[in-house]
């Protein structure tokens, strides 16, 4: 374990977090989008929302090994992004016949995405991320003082 073990701990959950925000974001932005891609019919299919999958770092064979012999006082390595997900969630079926991608019946596919959810999931981000910060800083000032012992 070295010195920086914590800000790179705190840096990977970041960048998770981050990326976190934005997927978040571009669900809000893409509520709307009834013609978000092609499917193999050749026909218009309305955004589907994305989720974001984090697994822990280092997580390979030799450390569950270690952690399972109790030889490993290894703390955690932080964070990674493994996937990007599309919710299978049905889309929403809305009723607007003058809709231009309305269907015989009048109903139009609309995103499964609710913005709400998505708000939410903005906020939780956002507080893991100032969360995150905030031990960066906690992390700096420390090794600070431990260079002002020094002196």
């Amino acid at each position: 374990m070295t010195i920086f073990h914590s800000m790179n701990t705190s840096a990977s959950a970041l960048t998770a977090q981050r990326l976190r925000m934005d997927v978040a974001s571009s669900n809000i932005a893409n509520a709307n989008s009834t013609r978000a891609t092609v499917n193999e019919a050749g026909e218009w299919v309305p955004y589907q929302r994305k989720m974001v999958s984090f697994q822990a770092k280092d997580q390979d064979f030799r450390s569950f090994l270690q952690m399972a012999s109790n030889q490993s006082s290894q703390p955690g390595q932080g964070v990674k992004v493994t996937q990007i997900v599309d919710d299978d969630e049905p889309f929403k079926q809305v009723f607007n016949p003058n809709h231009p991608d309305a269907n015989a019946d009048g109903y139009v596919q609309m995103p499964n995405v609710d913005p709400l959810q998505e708000t939410v999931d903005m906020m939780s981000a956002t507080r893991s991320y100032e969360a995150n910060v905030t031990s960066l800083n906690a992390t700096k000032s420390m090794l600070m003082k431990a260079l002002e012992i020094g002196r």
